[in-house]
């Protein structure tokens, strides 16, 4: 059965966000072996492999580089940069749905940006959905009922770099090629992250390290591939619905692998959060489908052009 655009770009979503859970849950392994810092600049250098499959026939190699809109290439990849570092920190020190349920709030945080920087306006729907989303995290980390400590303010680091990374991209418009946004992708895990890495450098002890550290940076460059596939084939909202089933894959993660069973507050919250992103996106979806079902009535109401015959 031949599947349509569409679809393909759903499944290339799907596997995409796949590579993403299992890429931190090698990063979780690794946990007290190597410094974030040096697994995070993994990313970078595996990210590398992608440059052959994004770059377009008669594209200049250049075009990697800060040429086009260099203000915003080099605030996506500083962002990016803080974003992979925090991440790996947090998956270190969190249980992964504890950490993903933070980073979930990227969302939300570039809704506010984009009231603060772009001055967009946000339906009351995408402000109950932040609303939603905030008190997710809240019951997920009870403040004041446990004590909060590194790990969450990295996870809230990622959420806020990740979103800033949204952000530039939005500014910089569409003149910007998929292989210069790759390019800033690349430049901060290696550049920022490299440089860190090195004063506290080792090399992999075992084969299951190496394994695990190239798990991790081949499985992020991956996703980072199979999203872009996607957004190909596919619209925006429909590639970004199946980030949620990061949550299916963290939790699943958390009890057989990691052997941290979830209590229900942080399951109730976890679910909160990721339902409020749901809600979010249903609501966009059944705005374009009411937008396309006025178009077509339009469409119908409005008479045919007079041929030559009849204006006669």
């Amino acid at each position: 059965m031949k599947l349509s655009p569409p679809t393909k770009g759903l499944l290339l979503s799907l596997l995409g966000f796949a590579a993403f859970s299992i890429s931190d849950a090698f990063s979780k392994l690794l946990t007290g072996r190597l410094n974030p810092f040096e697994v995070a600049f993994s990313g970078g250098f595996f990210g590398l492999l992608l440059v052959p499959f994004v770059k377009t026939r008669g594209q200049s190699w250049l075009n990697i580089l800060p040429i086009q809109k260099p203000g915003m290439w080099w605030i996506r990849a500083v962002a990016t940069f803080i974003a992979t570092a925090a991440s790996v920190e947090s998956f270190m020190l969190l249980s992964m749905p504890e950490a993903l349920s933070l980073m979930f709030l990227m969302p939300f945080i570039a809704t506010i940006l984009s009231v603060v920087a772009l001055k967009e306006k946000v339906s009351p729907w995408g402000w109950v959905a932040v609303a939603i989303g905030f008190a997710g995290v809240l019951i997920v980390l009870r403040p004041g009922v446990r004590p909060l400590h590194f790990g969450h303010a990295c996870a809230l680091a990622a959420a806020i770099a990740s979103a800033v990374n949204v952000i530039a991209y939005r500014v910089a418009g569409t003149g910007t090629t998929k292989l210069g946004v790759l390019g800033s992708s690349l430049a901060g895990p290696l550049l920022g992250d490299g440089l860190l890495a090195l004063p506290n450098f080792t090399w992999p002890d075992t084969v299951a390290d190496w394994g695990n550290l190239f798990g991790y940076g081949f499985l992020a460059a991956l996703g980072q591939l199979l999203i872009m596939l996607a957004a190909t084939l596919t619209p925006a909202s429909r590639v970004a619905l199946p980030q949620y089933t990061q949550m299916v894959w963290a939790v699943l993660f958390s009890y057989t692998l990691f052997h941290e069973p979830l209590d229900k507050w942080t399951i109730i919250g976890v679910t909160v959060v990721t339902l409020s992103g749901m809600l979010d996106w249903f609501r966009k979806h059944l705005l374009i489908l009411k937008q396309r079902r006025l178009a077509r009535k339009q469409a119908r109401l409005q008479p045919a052009n007079p041929t030559p015959a009849d204006a006669k």
